[in-house]
């Protein structure tokens, strides 16, 4: 299991030090959400936090589109430094120009489905995807309640996966991911952990890190 820590939840004032936390904790990636206050009713990180953020962590940066018309912003998150992108289903109509203009950026693509989108929709472009992005609460904000049904939607996407011949994409989940859910969440199928409060409301973020990371080892299935 990857631990992508969620920067929406730390001290927005002091991102360098939530990198840096990131980093000590032993994450894997650091997760950018970008709000435009359109798809979604809220605003945060833009394409200079992320350039900045580029410059103060060696660890990929994991960034997640919660944006209207996502095609007009790829280049230039893709020139700002995003290791990996995620733009919503939900926004687009296009989705196989986007995966490939990810990647021809040299960034893993990815597509990420709000708890409402049946993950059998992506069945005609999963082959062309590095990872899906399960949103396990509705996006927009930091601090919700886990959905319990999205185990079940990770279950049924790892059995697309299969079926399509094992394919290489690697299933990730956003929302209300802490200590009491995450041995579900993980034998569910799910790879890459998004978690924003359990981290960065802790008393000790670092501490809290390597405490989930020490779980999901043990409770590795």
């Amino acid at each position: 299991m990857k631990l992508a820590p969620s920067i929406l939840a730390a001290d927005l004032a002091d991102l360098g030090q939530a990198v840096a936390a990131c980093e000590a904790g032993g994450a894997e990636l650091v997760h950018v959400d970008v709000m435009d206050g359109h798809f979604v009713p809220n605003l945060t990180f833009g394409i200079p936090v992320v350039a900045a953020l580029r410059r103060r962590t060696r660890l990929p940066l994991d960034v997640h589109l919660m944006v209207s018309n996502p095609d007009r912003l790829l280049a230039d998150y893709l020139r700002a430094g995003a290791a990996r992108i995620a733009v919503h289903w939900e926004t687009a109509p296009h989705l196989d120009r986007l995966v490939q203009q990810i990647r021809d950026g040299g960034a893993k693509a990815g597509v990420a489905v709000n708890p409402a989108t049946p993950v059998e929709a992506l069945v005609d472009v999963l082959p062309r995807l590095d990872y899906v992005l399960l949103m396990s609460v509705n996006p927009g904000f930091s601090g919700q309640t886990f959905l319990p049904r999205s185990l079940d939607k990770a279950r049924r996407l790892a059995r697309q996966i299969q079926d399509g011949g094992d394919l290489p994409v690697e299933i990730a989940m956003d929302g209300g991911i802490d200590r009491g859910n995450m041995r579900d969440v993980i034998a569910a199928g799910v790879e890459v952990c998004v978690v924003g409060t359990a981290v960065f409301a802790a008393a000790d973020p670092v501490k809290a890190m390597s405490e989930l990371l020490s779980l999901s080892r043990s409770e590795k299935l």
